[in-house]
């Protein structure tokens, strides 16, 4: 079986932000893999170490990203795919689609992974985008994943607005994985000098068919603000029949919930 999962680098998000005159300030050399994305590639690694079969990552970005794809690599991956893209900026959801789509449109897989969103962002959108794009089968936001040889079908236990679902998708299929479904693993001293051995393929955008301003990408940001504080909460007193009807009239008149 062949698992490719589409991982990204992203800021640190433990790293010092802030947000000045609409501004975003933030450490830019700390750029790491993506937690979703981290989910993603420890499930397909499981699942190849059970059933057989290879794990590549593919990741859109600058130069430097190909650190994050040397440590997914370094946590048991084949091989790495660098779509390599200097400028970013401006990147949406469909234009990162149709950059991972041209890709897999001459691949051969049996399921692409994908976190179900990104910690820079938080958009959500790429996963569905790339498999509507593909004509593929999918499930969002799993929580576990196991593959049933009997049937050539992805088991996800998916979290939904409700509960919890089980969908069984046929393969080939794209799923995005949650950063609750396990916890990924730490790369030991092997992996990480093993990295530096292992095939990383170099794409431009013209490998693929395409250019700068054919990916779309329109999609901007016109500033930043902080959170507003929170106003401070209400303390009510007297006795439980008083408390329980200025209660009732704070949530009918003020919170309008009743």
């Amino acid at each position: 079986m062949k698992f490719c999962v589409c991982i990204k680098q992203v800021p640190d998000v433990s790293a010092p932000i802030q947000v000045k005159d609409g501004t975003l300030t933030q450490d830019t050399d700390r750029m790491v893999l993506d937690a979703y994305s981290a989910s993603a590639v420890e499930q397909a690694l499981v699942m190849a170490e059970k059933h057989g079969g290879e794990v590549q990552v593919v990741l859109v970005g600058p130069e430097k990203a190909r650190e994050t794809i040397r440590k997914a690599i370094a946590m048991g991956a084949e091989s790495g795919v660098h779509i390599l893209l200097d400028d970013i900026s401006g990147l949406d959801s469909g234009a990162y689609a149709t950059i991972l789509a041209a890709w897999f449109s001459n691949q051969e897989y049996d399921a692409i992974l994908t976190g179900k969103q990104s910690q820079d962002t938080d958009a959500g959108l790429t996963g569905g985008m790339l498999a509507a794009k593909l004509g593929l089968p999918y499930s969002a936001n799993a929580v576990g994943l196991e593959y049933d040889p009997a049937s050539s079908a992805m088991i996800v236990r998916r979290q939904g607005d409700t509960g919890q679902e089980v969908i069984e998708v046929k393969t080939p299929c794209l799923v995005t994985c949650s950063n609750d479904m396990n916890d990924p693993r730490i790369p030991g001293l092997k992996g990480i000098m093993m990295s530096k051995k292992k095939q990383v393929d170099v794409v431009s955008l013209a490998d693929l068919g395409l250019s700068r301003d054919s990916i779309g990408g329109g999609t901007s940001v016109s500033g930043y603000e902080n959170l507003p504080a929170r106003e401070p909460g209400k303390k009510l007193e007297g006795d439980a029949e008083d408390l329980a009807s200025q209660l009732v009239n704070l949530l009918d008149n003020e919170a309008k919930v009743i």
